[in-house]
């Protein structure tokens, strides 16, 4: 894949991403309609990996991945989790997030100011890692290094929840302007395996428009 091991293409992302407003609008590439649609399914999807028989995990620490200024934590992780940590490798957005989270806030444990190729998640710490439209910002290889120490920082019965664009074809799409990659389904699934991991549920976002790139949820272990 062309560009996947060169420097730049982490500073072209940082270098987008600290032009992007902070807002849900800017979080979302001016989808901010789609962000109701987006947490609904998400909760439902959430709720069957913590909630009732089939429960893989408890509700008790999450860790919102490429969080921005804290979309997912406030509609999706803080209702839910005892304690949320937040990464994300833009610091504004971590300062604006401390405001945009509210009361919510106090049930913050940290803000890592740091990207995902950096990260290290405290080993056994985790009942849930949230990764959502991040992951294409990962090279192959340094995305499944981070899922591998990912599964460290896991709880016993933990799970790693991936929520991604899948291109249509067979080829990865690269983005120039945000420095991304979408990957096409079966390779996301080849780079789980890597990392040693396997889908444990899947589902595919509906209610999204026709246009866009479809979205699919996997929760892995």
């Amino acid at each position: 894949m062309a560009g996947q091991e060169t420097d730049d293409f982490y500073k072209d992302a940082v270098n987008y991403w600290s032009n992007i407003p902070d807002t849900i609008d800017g979080m979302l590439g001016g989808f901010a309609r789609l962000s109701s649609s987006d947490v609904g399914q998400s909760m439902t999807f959430l709720k069957k990996i913590i909630q009732g028989p089939g429960a893989l995990t408890e509700p008790e620490v999450a860790l919102d991945c490429g969080a921005g200024i804290g979309r997912v934590s406030k509609r999706l992780l803080l209702p839910v989790f005892n304690t949320v940590d937040l990464v994300e490798v833009n610091p504004k957005f971590l300062k604006t997030a401390e405001t945009y989270l509210g009361e919510l806030s106090s049930k913050v444990g940290n803000y890592f100011p740091v990207g995902l190729q950096s990260f290290t998640p405290e080993s056994g710490r985790y009942n849930v890692i949230w990764n959502q439209w991040v992951l294409g910002h990962l090279t192959d290889k340094d995305l499944v290094e981070y899922f591998k120490r990912c599964k460290k920082g896991l709880k016993e019965n933990g799970v790693i929840v991936a929520k991604e664009n899948v291109s249509g074809g067979e080829d990865y799409d690269f983005d120039e302007v945000d420095s991304s990659y979408t990957r096409p389904k079966e390779a996301l699934l080849k780079l789980f395996e890597e990392a040693g991991l396997k889908v444990i549920r899947e589902e595919k976002q509906k209610h999204f428009p026709k246009d866009v790139y479809a979205v699919f949820m996997f929760a892995l272990q």
